[in-house]
């Protein structure tokens, strides 16, 4: 199964990072955006299977996408966040907000993985 992934962070190097980990375990599609207003507009254009979400971005910031996607129920995907911003408080923030989990910047593609294969995505 091919599975639509969309990474969303400000920086080149780590979206080609997170594709690179991603496309060495899955077969995927993956899309790219650099803030966060890009990110929800094709969250609104286009079903996506997973969402990639860096917090530190300009725009809009990762918690302004999981806000907005928070009130905006048809927009249905999973969130990973990818951050080098691990604060325990923020972890649980975005938590409850709805991400699946948090990840610490740079990806340990390792972790990355299993966390996917958890939750159904092989």
């Amino acid at each position: 199964m091919t599975y639509s992934i969309l990474v969303c962070d400000d920086s080149t190097v780590a979206r080609k990072q997170v594709i690179r980990c991603l496309s060495s375990a899955l077969e995927v599609n993956v899309l790219q955006a650099k803030d966060g207003l890009e990110a929800l507009s094709i969250l609104k254009q286009q079903p996506i299977d997973l969402l990639c979400l860096d917090l530190t971005m300009p725009i809009l910031d990762g918690l302004g996408v999981l806000e907005k996607m928070k009130a905006e129920p048809s927009i249905e995907t999973f969130v990973v966040v990818i951050s080098a911003d691990i604060q325990p408080e923020m972890k649980h923030r975005v938590t409850q907000l709805g991400a699946i989990d948090f990840i610490e910047k740079p990806v340990d593609s390792t972790r990355l993985i299993e966390l996917l294969h958890r939750y159904g995505i092989r």
